[in-house]
């Protein structure tokens, strides 16, 4: 694949993850992510060592754009809840970065397979259209800032700004739907961007001329600028059509996708 065939697909890639992540409300990441694990693994374009975690650093980079679009219509909506934030962000952002730290230690097929099972659980939930059930209250701070920084590491880990781990949390501890979506999208913005900044920071020392820390600067932009066309498109088709349904079909695409990364 040259690069120009590399880049092609790169727009795609953001054409899908902004598209649906408009129409479902999903996060980029588990589009970006496995995607670009797909074509390093098919094209050789990034040593097998290092392609998970180019993966999850671009995917971070690209997704501070979209999550900073979404947190602006979610403020501007009004239904972003500022009480809850300061409760679980330092934590968040602390987890956040230890996971661009701990990433790059972590063997590269346990990573394949972490990743393949946090997408297989995002597959499920969304093929069964689960809704957690709010079961308790908001915790106190030392049980928040657990709560807090297991999401930053998973959020890091996993490439994603943290929507798909903090919105389920946020829901069960009786924080209406609509506002936990809100409020992990303003969250979303600093875990995305200083997890990216801990992986390009931690990232060891190399001569490969394309990558900015872990970040693959060939992806970036095309992905970007795709994301940020598209999600708006999204956003408006999602009134006409049946979301749920697609939420399935996606949620089954992703099952398949991660049998395919174990595969790999």
């Amino acid at each position: 694949m040259d690069l120009f065939v590399f880049i092609l697909a790169c727009v795609f890639i953001g054409i899908g993850s902004g598209f649906l992540g408009g129409l479902l409300g999903i996060g980029g990441g588990v589009v970006i992510v496995p995607a670009l694990l797909l074509i390093y693994a098919q094209t050789g374009l990034v040593a097998p060592a290092q392609a998970p975690f180019v993966a999850v650093a671009t995917s971070l980079s690209c997704i501070v754009f979209t999550s900073a679009s979404a947190a602006w219509s979610q403020y501007r909506a009004g239904r972003i809840e500022w009480p809850i934030i300061p409760r679980f962000l330092p934590a968040l952002l602390a987890g956040a970065w230890l996971a661009g730290y701990l990433g790059p230690y972590i063997p590269v097929d346990l990573f394949r397979i972490g990743f393949a099972a946090f997408i297989t659980l995002v597959g499920i939930i969304m093929v069964c259209a689960w809704q957690p059930q709010p079961r308790a209250q908001l915790p106190g701070l030392p049980m928040s800032s657990v709560l807090g920084g297991g999401a930053g590491i998973g959020a890091g880990l996993a490439g994603i700004a943290g929507g798909n781990i903090i919105v389920p949390l946020l829901t069960a501890l009786s924080v209406p739907a609509h506002r936990a979506t809100a409020t992990a999208s303003a969250m979303g913005v600093p875990i995305a961007a200083l997890s990216a900044v801990s992986y390009f920071v931690n990232a060891p020392e190399h001569t490969i001329p394309y990558l900015i820390g872990w970040i693959d600067r060939r992806a970036l932009l095309p992905i970007i600028a795709a994301e940020v066309i598209t999600a708006p498109l999204g956003v408006r088709f999602a009134q006409k059509v049946p979301a749920q349904r697609l939420k399935r079909i996606f949620g089954g695409l992703l099952l398949m996708v991660a049998v395919r990364l174990l595969l790999d």
